[in-house]
């Protein structure tokens, strides 16, 4: 086993992951809330949780990997009521387009991916633990809720300090706060179990406290624990989910066993698109399939994807994904010199699936990329050396170039690209219209002697993968390979 190294959000610290078990390094992500079609801020979370676990079988860790399907809550029972069909119809059409997304993003199946909906069971079994060990309590709306201030360690994932939550009785609106997901200024009990009310339609299981549902919170403690013990390795998602989301997970679930709940937290940071946030008020709203309409193959999004460390704020750009695809065109070329260098043809290569499983002790020319990918997850720093290693493995003796080849595979597999050996040159690019425009803008800040804002737009045509070169009358455009 080749060591990993993350970021701990419960420490703060950069540490080794180091299984509990030897047979499984057991890791759990929350998955998606099945409402709609999933945007590319969700996806460049699952994305990144993908590489790791790429990473994990690569290294030698054995992963497995639990992301669960949140098929009921607020959201999904409001989009049934709305569109007239019932729970399970509803949140199975939008579950089938999220795995239909994921295959095209290239991201392998967990190996466990449970719903919601199917461990009302393990569910109720953990709310009774927490009734039976006085963490939990009937509400007089007939609700059951977990008493926070009797878990002494609440708020040591998020840092945020207890006190000022748990001296709270009402939400900032002065009532009790039942909604699955909530603010800040929500009070600091939460529902395990939410009695059913009107608004809820048909949606209710029976219960030993009434009819009613789970509270968004619990579903993630059941499952997990049912498929991966009462102590698992890791346990990720979004930064918005460390506060509340993870947080109440640990109070219930440390409540319940008595033990910790997971040994590591990674959590990775919210992405903007074109310099803000996203929105759908502003245009910068994108789901997989408005990015695929506007031209872009989605090897060259989940590249895009990988330009910014998860744990760094990522400005997620239309420009990053015209740069992605030339870096993708720039690293078929430099594989199909590597595979004539290594004396293999490109229709043989093609036979050969990438393979993560096979372990590889030296990767010669790529070691700084697999060093990068291994510490911290650091896939810009990754990809940088993946191409700087590809033109040393191009420029060395020949007799190293099958065990080049066999890491420049091994690194593409764990980063999930799928890279084509291109052997003729490629043709001339086409000027997306934003790169055409941005140049526009430049030449004429150029023409108003307004250098400084030229020289600007000149950097952010580079970073978007462009070159600008003035001619005496205006300027040409040169795709970046």
């Amino acid at each position: 086993m080749q060591t990993v190294q993350l970021h701990d959000t419960l420490s703060r610290q950069l540490k080794p992951l180091q299984p509990e078990r030897p047979d499984h390094y057991r890791m759990y992500v929350c998955g998606p809330t099945v409402y709609g079609p999933a945007h590319i801020g969700n996806f460049i979370t699952f994305v990144r949780f993908d590489v790791l676990y790429r990473l994990l079988k690569a290294a030698g860790y054995n992963p497995l990997y639990v992301r669960n399907i949140t098929d009921v809550d607020d959201k999904t029972i409001k989009g049934a009521l709305e569109s007239g069909k019932s729970l399970e119809e509803f949140t199975s059409h939008w579950t089938d387009k999220f795995q239909t997304d994921c295959r095209r993003l290239n991201l392998l199946t967990p190996d466990v991916e449970p719903r919601a909906t199917e461990h009302i069971a393990e569910q109720l079994e953990m709310i009774q633990k927490l009734m039976d060990k006085g963490f939990a309590y009937v509400g007089g709306d007939g609700s059951v809720y977990y008493k926070v201030s009797h878990f002494k360690g609440y708020g040591k994932l998020s840092h945020f300090d207890p006190e000022a939550l748990l001296s709270q009785s009402t939400n900032s609106a002065g009532s009790a706060n039942l909604a699955d997901e909530y603010e800040r200024d929500a009070v600091a009990d939460f529902a395990l179990w939410k009695a059913h009310k009107d608004s809820d339609g048909p949606v209710a299981w029976d219960s030993p406290w009434g009819r009613g549902r789970p509270g968004w919170h619990l579903e993630c403690s059941a499952m997990s624990i049912r498929y991966l013990g009462e102590t698992f390795d890791l346990h990720g998602g979004g930064e918005d989910l460390c506060f509340p989301h993870h947080e109440n997970e640990i109070a219930q679930s440390e409540a319940a066993t008595g033990k910790p709940f997971a040994r590591h937290w990674m959590h990775g940071v919210h992405l903007l698109v074109e310099g803000k946030k996203m929105s759908k008020s502003l245009g910068n709203f994108f789901t997989l399939d408005d990015l695929i309409e506007k031209g872009f193959e989605p090897m060259e999004i989940r590249l895009g994807m990988l330009g910014g460390h998860y744990r760094q704020q990522f400005n997620f750009t239309l420009g990053g994904l015209n740069a992605a695809r030339a870096a993708l065109g720039k690293l078929g070329r430099g594989y199909a010199r590597l595979l004539e260098k290594a004396g293999e043809s490109v229709e043989d290569s093609k036979a050969i699936p990438q393979s993560l499983d096979t372990p590889l002790d030296d990767f010669g020319a790529f070691t700084a990329a697999w060093d990068a990918i291994r510490k911290d997850l650091n896939t810009p720093a990754a990809l940088g050396a993946l191409h700087t290693g590809l033109k040393a493995a191009l420029a060395a003796n020949s007799g190293d170039a099958q065990r080049d080849l066999q890491a420049f595979r091994k690194l593409l597999a764990v980063l999930g690209l799928e890279v084509q050996p291109e052997t003729d040159k490629a043709p001339a690019s086409e000027v997306p219209a934003e790169i055409q425009q941005l140049a526009e803008r430049r030449w004429q800040a150029k023409k108003d002697r307004d250098f400084a804002t030229a020289d600007s737009l000149r950097n952010e045509l580079q970073q978007a993968g462009w070159t600008v070169v003035d001619q005496k009358d205006g300027f040409e455009l040169k795709a970046n390979t």
